[in-house]
């Protein structure tokens, strides 16, 4: 366990090295966008990070609030070379295909009136005072009025009137960007489905953590693989 010990305080002097360095390049990057010295320092912090993390679980069982992966510094070397050369290429070697994400994450509503209640407080929110808001009059449109506040982000929904449940996201390459006026406004399948010609090219599954689960219970992250 002594060496354990070692190895670890010898990791974790790594880290704050790691991110010394990585704070002393953004410094004298000073916004300078595609710096190859604040992504060498970035790839070296990432991976520092990993390493403690990984011992710190091999020893006690613990990891850190760091969800990393470690990072193939000679392959991303690589890739943000080519990435380089061709933005100074003024537009040279464009990617034939579109990347397109797409996320599912369902939501159970523990109380109807609630959901209401908070949706209409952000509805009131936002239109001006000498309008009628108008009350909300379903789950799916309580939902919407928290997405509309919030500009459209899933993170709007993170309140205590939803509790989420399993989600998905997907990466998929496809031919040509989606062209919204080829649907209807109510079409909530079309823009979604695959053609033959796409490639998926992986999924994340969610799967939110309850509030009444003990913190133990807690400690795998995507770093980490059991």
């Amino acid at each position: 366990m002594t060496d354990q010990n070692a190895d670890l305080d010898v990791a974790l002097e790594r880290v704050i090295e790691a991110a010394r360095a990585h704070l002393a390049a953004v410094k004298t990057a000073a916004g300078r966008i595609d710096d190859d010295d604040v992504w060498q320092a970035y790839v070296d912090l990432n991976n520092a990070s990993f390493a403690y993390d990984e011992k710190l679980l091999d020893a006690f069982g613990e990891v850190t609030p760091w969800d990393v992966e470690s990072i193939d510094a000679d392959e991303t070397d690589r890739r943000f070379g080519q990435l380089t050369e061709g933005a100074a290429g003024a537009g040279a070697d464009p990617y034939p295909q579109v990347v397109s994400v797409r996320q599912r994450r369902d939501y159970r509503v523990p109380s109807v009136s609630a959901l209401l209640r908070v949706a209409e407080a952000a509805r009131r929110a936002s239109v001006p005072e000498e309008e009628d808001a108008g009350p909300v009059e379903s789950v799916g449109e309580a939902v919407l009025e928290l997405l509309q506040a919030g500009d459209g982000s899933l993170a709007s929904l993170d309140v205590p009137e939803l509790e989420p449940l399993d989600g998905l996201l997907t990466v998929t390459e496809v031919a040509e960007a989606l062209d919204l006026e080829a649907f209807d406004d109510a079409d909530g399948s079309g823009p979604f489905a695959p053609v033959e010609t796409d490639l998926l090219v992986g999924r994340l599954d969610e799967h939110p953590f309850l509030p009444d689960e003990d913190d133990h219970d807690h400690h795998d992250h995507a770093g980490h693989s059991h």
